[in-house]
Parts: structure tokens; sequence; C-alpha cells
């Protein structure tokens, strides 16, 4: 479930049943007689469709979605021996055509179901998992890696974070303490940042982008359309967005985790949170919701509740 918000793309293409099916029969005819259904996914920029029982179609719904699919075609198969969970796999390449005006991929199901903040079954554990998903991430050697999306520095994100507090002051109803997240963005742009070299990140551990077994434990990472190197604190978000506090402190226990790194990662997810509640809390409630709770969580750990 790809995070990056919409208003940086063109509106979205069109997609629905019937074009997956004609897709389908055109450039795969070895399974035009399987059934095809909408999956539904918080995501902004690709849309899913089951394919059978077996198979999952990933189509673009705006041009901005173009790139996830070259970089998980170029990268799940060389990262997937690498990492501890199951990720994607590519089964086939779909052209585009007249009726889709862009590439388009097929691969393998994976069955899981989305954690949510809130009702995870096994916290602890799970919060055990991701970090040993990250840590398995950031001790990626592979070379010829593309710069993670978002991966920059902090202050790159400055001006955007700034701009979505300012857009949530037209939307009192929310009720986001702007003083509040201001002072947390700027106490991070006054922290020194860790130095050192770029790691490997999947940069998106959205809730959306997790798949857990039915006792609450990590089995599939997935969206894998932002990887690349960047700053460690981009693959944070989970300590905020998903993990409740005890488990949060577990997560960042495992990971060795450094007070100005965690104030970027902190920050980074608060970032990406404001931009999203104003941009989604009409169109994505999924989303929108996800980013109250991480303002919430942000906000009360800064504040020692």
């Amino acid at each position: 479930m790809s995070t990056r918000q919409p208003h940086h793309h063109p509106g979205p293409h069109p997609v629905d049943d019937d074009l997956v099916l004609l897709l389908i029969a055109e450039q795969f005819p070895q399974w035009a007689g399987l059934t095809v259904e909408r999956y539904p996914s918080g995501g902004t920029v690709n849309a899913m469709f089951r394919l059978g029982d077996d198979m999952v179609v990933r189509l673009p719904l705006v041009k901005g979605g173009v790139q996830d699919v070259s970089t998980e075609r170029q990268w799940l198969p060389r990262l997937a021996a690498r990492l501890p969970t199951a990720v994607p796999e590519v089964l086939g390449h779909g052209k585009p055509t007249e009726h889709c005006p862009w590439p388009w991929s097929v691969y393998r199901w994976l069955a899981g179901e989305n954690p949510e903040a809130g009702a995870l079954r096994e916290p602890l554990l799970l919060a055990e998992d991701l970090a040993c998903f990250v840590t398995a991430m950031r001790s990626i050697t592979l070379p010829g890696a593309p710069p993670a999306h978002r991966g920059g520095p902090l202050a790159s994100l400055d001006a955007s974070t700034r701009a979505a507090i300012e857009a949530l002051r037209g939307i009192p109803e929310e009720g986001v303490d702007r003083d509040a997240v201001l002072a947390v963005w700027e106490d991070a742009l006054r922290t020194p940042g860790r130095g050192g070299p770029p790691v490997w990140l999947h940069a998106d551990l959205m809730p959306g982008n997790l798949l857990v077994d039915r006792a609450g434990r990590l089995t599939s990472v997935i969206d894998f359309g932002c990887v690349g190197r960047g700053d460690p604190a981009c693959d944070l978000f989970p300590a905020w967005n998903l993990l409740p506090a005890g488990a949060r402190e577990v997560f960042r226990e495992a990971l060795g985790v450094d007070d100005a790194t965690w104030s970027h990662g902190r920050a980074r997810t608060l970032s990406q949170a404001l931009i999203a509640l104003p941009d989604h809390r009409g169109t994505n409630p999924a989303m929108a919701d996800n980013a109250r709770h991480v303002i919430r969580a942000v906000l009360g750990e800064a504040q020692g509740r």
C-alpha cells in the first residue's frame, strides 16, 4: 500500500475488473479463465486485484506508480533471499497497451491480514519481528541501490510538513494541536543526525504494507516501491503508526536506536501523518485514521504520557 501523496500526481487512471480481465486475456492467456476481483486497499497510487486463488494483479492508478513497478521488478528477486519474511514474487510483467498506458505486474498471492493499531494480538512479538526485518534490510550490501523515497535529509521535508500544519488550521474539527506538533518537528530539526553512510530501507513500513498470521506474527512485507538506501530513521515508522508504547520500546531496544535517530524517526512519521490527514480525511478513511493515531502516539510520547 503505497502512501505517496496523490497531490504529487495527475488524477487516477480508471481501472476495474473488466480491464484486468482484458489485460490478462491479451497478455497472459494461460490465466484467462481465472476469476478477477478487486482487493480493498488503502493505497493511493496502485490498485490490487485477486487473480484466481494464488495470484494478484497490481496496476498503477497514477503515473507516479509506474516507477514502483520498475523498482519491484528489479529489486524484489534480489532482496527476497536476504530477508526473514516473505516478500512479493513477480510472476508476470504486464506491458502498456491502448487500454492501460503503464506497465503492471502479476504477483504470487501472500496470505495474511494487515495489523491494526490498537488491536494487535502479540504486540511485543510483532515488535521483535519488525526489528528483525529492519535489521535485515540494513545489513544488505547489494550495489547500485536507488535512493529511497523520503530517504534524504530530514530538512528536505520541512516545507511540506509546515504546509501540512498550516492546512490543518483550516480543519479545526480534527483538533490537532498545531503548536505541539510543530514543537516536535522543530526539536528534531535541531537535533544533529547520526551521520554515517545510508542503509537499505523499505521506506514505507505502514500497517497496510505488513501481513500477519492469525497469531499476530509478521509473515510478509509488501509494496517495495519506495525501497532504496537512505536515512535509517525512515524505517522506524511502525514505532508510532502501529506499536503501543511497551512494544515500541522493544522495537527500539532490538534495533539499538540512539536518541538522535529516534527523534528523527518520530519526526518523519509525524510529517507523513500530518501530510496525509488533510489529503485523505474525506477519501481514504484507513489512511486518515492511521494519521490520527500517529499524531496521538507521537504527542503522547513527546509529552511523556
